[in-house]
Protein backbone atom coordinates (compact mmCIF):
# COMPACT_ATOMS: atom_id res chain seq x y z
CA UNK A 1 0.00 0.00 0.00
CA UNK A 2 1.79 3.43 -1.25
CA UNK A 3 1.77 6.23 1.62
CA UNK A 4 -0.87 8.06 -0.31
CA UNK A 5 -3.36 5.24 0.73
CA UNK A 6 -2.22 4.42 3.95
CA UNK A 7 -3.03 8.07 4.76
CA UNK A 8 -6.29 8.46 2.96
CA UNK A 9 -7.46 4.55 4.94
CA UNK A 10 -6.42 6.37 8.45
CA UNK A 11 -8.67 9.38 8.00
CA UNK A 12 -11.29 7.13 6.65
CA UNK A 13 -10.75 5.67 9.94
CA UNK A 14 -10.57 8.87 11.94
CA UNK A 15 -13.78 10.06 10.68
CA UNK A 16 -15.94 7.09 11.52
CA UNK A 17 -14.93 7.28 15.02
CA UNK A 18 -17.45 10.05 15.91
CA UNK A 19 -19.81 8.71 14.66
CA UNK A 20 -19.17 5.86 16.80
CA UNK A 21 -19.49 7.80 19.92
CA UNK A 22 -22.77 9.69 18.95
CA UNK A 23 -24.04 6.03 18.44
CA UNK A 24 -23.38 5.05 21.64
CA UNK A 25 -24.43 7.99 23.11
CA UNK A 26 -27.78 8.18 21.70
CA UNK A 27 -28.47 4.11 23.28
CA UNK A 28 -27.20 5.17 26.25
CA UNK A 29 -29.58 8.05 26.07
CA UNK A 30 -32.71 5.59 25.42
CA UNK A 31 -31.41 3.33 28.07
CA UNK A 32 -31.63 6.01 30.56
CA UNK A 33 -35.12 7.25 29.16
CA UNK A 34 -36.34 3.80 29.05
CA UNK A 35 -35.13 3.53 33.21
CA UNK A 36 -37.25 6.13 33.66
CA UNK A 37 -40.54 5.34 31.85
CA UNK A 38 -40.47 2.08 34.51
CA UNK A 39 -39.90 3.82 37.86
CA UNK A 40 -42.16 2.46 40.28
CA UNK A 41 -44.90 5.09 42.09
CA UNK A 42 -43.73 5.94 44.89
CA UNK A 43 -45.21 5.24 48.77
CA UNK A 44 -48.14 7.81 49.49
CA UNK A 45 -47.73 8.81 52.65
CA UNK A 46 -50.78 9.47 54.67
CA UNK A 47 -50.95 12.31 57.09
CA UNK A 48 -51.16 10.42 59.68
CA UNK A 49 -51.03 13.38 63.06
CA UNK A 50 -53.67 14.98 61.51
CA UNK A 51 -56.06 12.22 61.03
CA UNK A 52 -55.43 10.94 64.63
CA UNK A 53 -55.84 14.43 66.12
CA UNK A 54 -59.74 14.34 63.58
CA UNK A 55 -60.36 10.84 65.05
CA UNK A 56 -59.37 8.40 62.64
CA UNK A 57 -57.89 5.15 63.37
CA UNK A 58 -54.16 5.58 62.99
CA UNK A 59 -52.46 2.57 64.82
CA UNK A 60 -51.28 4.26 68.03
CA UNK A 61 -52.72 2.81 70.81
CA UNK A 62 -55.35 5.21 71.15
CA UNK A 63 -59.55 5.65 71.25
CA UNK A 64 -59.85 2.12 71.95
CA UNK A 65 -63.43 1.77 71.74
CA UNK A 66 -63.65 3.58 68.30
CA UNK A 67 -61.12 0.64 67.51
CA UNK A 68 -63.90 -1.93 68.95
CA UNK A 69 -66.64 -0.84 67.10
CA UNK A 70 -65.14 -0.90 64.04
CA UNK A 71 -63.40 -4.15 64.55
CA UNK A 72 -67.09 -5.03 64.82
CA UNK A 73 -68.35 -4.24 61.80
CA UNK A 74 -65.18 -5.09 59.78
CA UNK A 75 -65.70 -8.81 61.69
CA UNK A 76 -69.10 -8.87 59.88
CA UNK A 77 -68.11 -7.40 56.63
CA UNK A 78 -65.16 -10.01 56.47
CA UNK A 79 -67.48 -12.93 57.23
CA UNK A 80 -69.42 -12.42 54.47
CA UNK A 81 -66.49 -11.82 51.62
CA UNK A 82 -64.47 -14.59 52.79
CA UNK A 83 -66.85 -17.45 54.94
CA UNK A 84 -70.16 -19.12 54.10
CA UNK A 85 -72.22 -16.15 52.60
CA UNK A 86 -69.39 -15.31 50.15
CA UNK A 87 -71.20 -18.28 48.07
CA UNK A 88 -74.56 -16.58 47.70
CA UNK A 89 -73.27 -13.15 47.20
CA UNK A 90 -71.87 -11.65 43.92
CA UNK A 91 -68.74 -10.06 44.21
CA UNK A 92 -68.63 -10.40 48.15
CA UNK A 93 -65.48 -8.46 49.06
CA UNK A 94 -66.90 -5.60 47.41
CA UNK A 95 -68.46 -2.95 49.07
CA UNK A 96 -70.25 -0.15 49.09
CA UNK A 97 -70.03 3.04 51.43
CA UNK A 98 -73.08 5.48 51.25
CA UNK A 99 -75.84 7.22 52.91
CA UNK A 100 -78.98 8.46 52.35
CA UNK A 101 -77.86 12.36 51.80
CA UNK A 102 -74.44 14.16 51.98
CA UNK A 103 -72.50 14.89 55.01
CA UNK A 104 -73.62 12.01 57.02
CA UNK A 105 -70.20 10.65 57.59
CA UNK A 106 -69.66 8.18 54.58
CA UNK A 107 -66.55 8.63 53.77
CA UNK A 108 -65.15 9.41 57.66
CA UNK A 109 -66.73 5.67 57.97
CA UNK A 110 -65.19 4.27 54.60
CA UNK A 111 -61.32 5.49 55.42
CA UNK A 112 -61.54 4.07 59.10
CA UNK A 113 -63.10 0.72 57.48
CA UNK A 114 -60.10 0.96 55.44
CA UNK A 115 -57.79 1.80 58.32
CA UNK A 116 -59.76 -1.31 59.92
CA UNK A 117 -59.31 -3.99 57.98
CA UNK A 118 -55.32 -3.10 56.87
CA UNK A 119 -54.80 -4.08 60.57
CA UNK A 120 -55.41 -7.98 59.48
CA UNK A 121 -52.72 -10.20 58.93
CA UNK A 122 -53.77 -11.62 56.15
CA UNK A 123 -55.66 -9.26 54.30
CA UNK A 124 -55.11 -6.28 52.02
CA UNK A 125 -57.53 -3.47 51.87
CA UNK A 126 -58.01 -0.99 48.46
CA UNK A 127 -59.95 1.91 49.05
CA UNK A 128 -61.74 4.06 45.78
CA UNK A 129 -62.83 7.14 45.66
CA UNK A 130 -65.96 6.66 43.74
CA UNK A 131 -67.97 9.72 44.93
CA UNK A 132 -66.67 11.64 41.77
CA UNK A 133 -68.58 14.68 41.86
CA UNK A 134 -67.23 15.34 45.31
CA UNK A 135 -64.35 13.40 46.10
CA UNK A 136 -62.44 13.76 49.61
CA UNK A 137 -61.00 10.61 50.22
CA UNK A 138 -57.67 11.83 49.11
CA UNK A 139 -57.96 15.23 50.83
CA UNK A 140 -58.73 13.66 54.11
CA UNK A 141 -55.93 11.64 53.94
CA UNK A 142 -53.56 14.18 53.32
CA UNK A 143 -52.38 13.45 49.86
CA UNK A 144 -52.42 15.34 46.77
CA UNK A 145 -55.10 14.34 43.64
CA UNK A 146 -53.36 11.95 41.20
CA UNK A 147 -54.80 10.27 38.16
CA UNK A 148 -57.82 7.83 39.13
CA UNK A 149 -60.57 6.18 38.13
CA UNK A 150 -62.52 8.87 35.85
CA UNK A 151 -59.15 9.27 34.19
CA UNK A 152 -58.69 5.07 34.01
CA UNK A 153 -62.89 5.21 32.12
CA UNK A 154 -61.74 7.32 29.65
CA UNK A 155 -59.20 5.80 28.63
CA UNK A 156 -56.23 8.08 30.07
CA UNK A 157 -55.25 5.23 31.96
CA UNK A 158 -54.44 1.79 30.23
CA UNK A 159 -53.87 -0.33 32.93
CA UNK A 160 -55.85 -0.86 36.10
CA UNK A 161 -52.42 -0.68 38.10
CA UNK A 162 -51.71 3.12 36.52
CA UNK A 163 -54.15 4.34 38.96
CA UNK A 164 -54.05 2.33 42.11
CA UNK A 165 -51.44 3.61 44.50
CA UNK A 166 -48.96 2.07 47.39
CA UNK A 167 -49.47 3.68 51.11
CA UNK A 168 -46.93 3.79 53.66
CA UNK A 169 -49.71 1.82 55.58
CA UNK A 170 -48.44 -1.71 53.89
CA UNK A 171 -51.68 -3.25 53.44
CA UNK A 172 -53.51 -0.21 52.43
CA UNK A 173 -53.81 0.95 48.75
CA UNK A 174 -56.00 3.44 47.15
CA UNK A 175 -57.68 4.86 43.85
CA UNK A 176 -58.55 8.65 43.60
CA UNK A 177 -60.67 9.53 41.66
CA UNK A 178 -59.02 11.73 39.38
CA UNK A 179 -60.04 14.40 37.77
CA UNK A 180 -63.58 16.12 37.03
CA UNK A 181 -65.52 14.99 34.21
CA UNK A 182 -69.15 16.44 33.10
CA UNK A 183 -70.14 12.72 32.68
CA UNK A 184 -68.43 11.27 36.10
CA UNK A 185 -71.92 9.80 37.01
CA UNK A 186 -72.25 8.39 33.64
CA UNK A 187 -68.68 6.67 33.31
CA UNK A 188 -69.56 5.21 37.03
CA UNK A 189 -72.52 3.11 35.31
CA UNK A 190 -70.89 2.26 31.99
CA UNK A 191 -70.08 -1.06 30.50
CA UNK A 192 -66.20 -0.65 31.40
CA UNK A 193 -67.34 0.00 35.32
CA UNK A 194 -68.69 -2.93 35.27
CA UNK A 195 -65.49 -4.34 33.66
CA UNK A 196 -63.35 -3.31 36.33
CA UNK A 197 -65.43 -4.21 39.14
CA UNK A 198 -65.16 -7.81 37.90
CA UNK A 199 -61.22 -7.83 37.84
CA UNK A 200 -61.60 -5.85 41.11
CA UNK A 201 -63.31 -8.64 42.30
CA UNK A 202 -61.41 -11.41 40.96
CA UNK A 203 -57.92 -10.18 40.34
CA UNK A 204 -57.28 -10.58 44.11
CA UNK A 205 -58.92 -13.33 46.46
CA UNK A 206 -57.97 -12.15 49.53
CA UNK A 207 -58.22 -8.72 48.79
CA UNK A 208 -61.54 -6.01 50.20
CA UNK A 209 -62.25 -3.43 48.14
CA UNK A 210 -64.35 -0.62 49.71
CA UNK A 211 -65.97 2.03 47.08
CA UNK A 212 -66.83 5.48 48.64
CA UNK A 213 -69.79 5.81 46.66
CA UNK A 214 -71.87 9.04 46.08
CA UNK A 215 -75.43 9.53 48.17
CA UNK A 216 -78.30 7.31 47.35
CA UNK A 217 -80.78 9.76 47.15
CA UNK A 218 -80.89 12.10 44.12
CA UNK A 219 -77.54 9.89 42.62
CA UNK A 220 -79.22 7.48 40.43
CA UNK A 221 -75.65 6.15 39.28
CA UNK A 222 -75.51 5.37 42.82
CA UNK A 223 -77.74 2.09 42.46
CA UNK A 224 -76.46 1.03 39.00
CA UNK A 225 -72.91 1.01 40.71
CA UNK A 226 -74.47 -0.81 43.66
CA UNK A 227 -75.60 -3.23 41.37
CA UNK A 228 -72.08 -4.32 41.04
CA UNK A 229 -71.47 -4.97 45.02
CA UNK A 230 -72.13 -7.48 46.94
CA UNK A 231 -72.07 -5.97 50.19
CA UNK A 232 -73.56 -1.95 51.13
CA UNK A 233 -72.80 -0.16 54.25
CA UNK A 234 -75.35 2.80 54.61
CA UNK A 235 -74.40 5.67 57.27
CA UNK A 236 -76.93 7.19 58.85
CA UNK A 237 -76.41 10.23 60.91
CA UNK A 238 -78.29 10.32 64.44
CA UNK A 239 -80.69 13.06 64.78
CA UNK A 240 -80.34 13.81 60.88
CA UNK A 241 -81.95 10.86 58.98
CA UNK A 242 -85.12 10.06 58.77
CA UNK A 243 -86.83 6.77 58.38
CA UNK A 244 -88.14 7.94 55.69
CA UNK A 245 -85.06 8.83 54.22
CA UNK A 246 -83.58 5.78 55.11
CA UNK A 247 -86.60 3.92 53.89
CA UNK A 248 -85.94 6.14 49.95
CA UNK A 249 -82.07 5.04 50.42
CA UNK A 250 -82.33 1.47 50.22
CA UNK A 251 -85.69 -0.03 49.25
CA UNK A 252 -84.80 0.13 45.65
CA UNK A 253 -81.26 -1.51 46.44
CA UNK A 254 -80.84 -5.04 45.00
CA UNK A 255 -82.01 -8.02 47.01
CA UNK A 256 -79.62 -9.96 47.16
CA UNK A 257 -77.03 -7.37 48.16
CA UNK A 258 -75.72 -7.44 51.98
CA UNK A 259 -76.90 -4.17 53.36
CA UNK A 260 -75.88 -2.90 57.04
CA UNK A 261 -76.33 0.27 59.00
CA UNK A 262 -74.01 2.23 60.72
CA UNK A 263 -75.31 5.03 62.65
CA UNK A 264 -72.63 7.85 63.01
CA UNK A 265 -72.37 11.16 65.34
CA UNK A 266 -74.17 9.04 68.04
CA UNK A 267 -74.02 10.61 71.50
CA UNK A 268 -73.01 7.71 74.05
CA UNK A 269 -72.53 7.46 77.75
CA UNK A 270 -68.55 7.27 77.16
CA UNK A 271 -68.78 10.00 75.12
CA UNK A 272 -67.52 8.28 71.35
CA UNK A 273 -68.46 10.10 68.87
CA UNK A 274 -69.36 7.27 66.35
CA UNK A 275 -71.91 4.16 67.42
CA UNK A 276 -72.04 1.00 65.55
CA UNK A 277 -76.14 0.61 64.80
CA UNK A 278 -76.33 -2.92 63.00
CA UNK A 279 -75.11 -4.93 60.24
CA UNK A 280 -77.11 -7.61 58.78
CA UNK A 281 -79.73 -8.57 55.47
CA UNK A 282 -82.07 -6.71 54.81
CA UNK A 283 -82.59 -3.19 55.23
Amino acid sequence: MSIIEKALAKQQQKDAQPAVKVEQNAVQEEQVKTSADVTPKALLALDKVGLAERGYLIDNGTRKSIKDEFRQIKRKLLNNAFGNAAKTLHHSNLIMVSSAKPNEGKTFVAINLALSIALEQDKTVLLIDADVLRPSVMRELGIEEHPGIIDYLLGKSEQVSDIIYNTDIDKLKLVPAGKPHHLSNELLASEKMATLANELANRYPDRIVIFDCPPLIGVTETLVLANLMGQAVIVVEESKSSIADIKAATEHLNEDLALGLVLNKAIRSHKDLYGYYGYGYGA
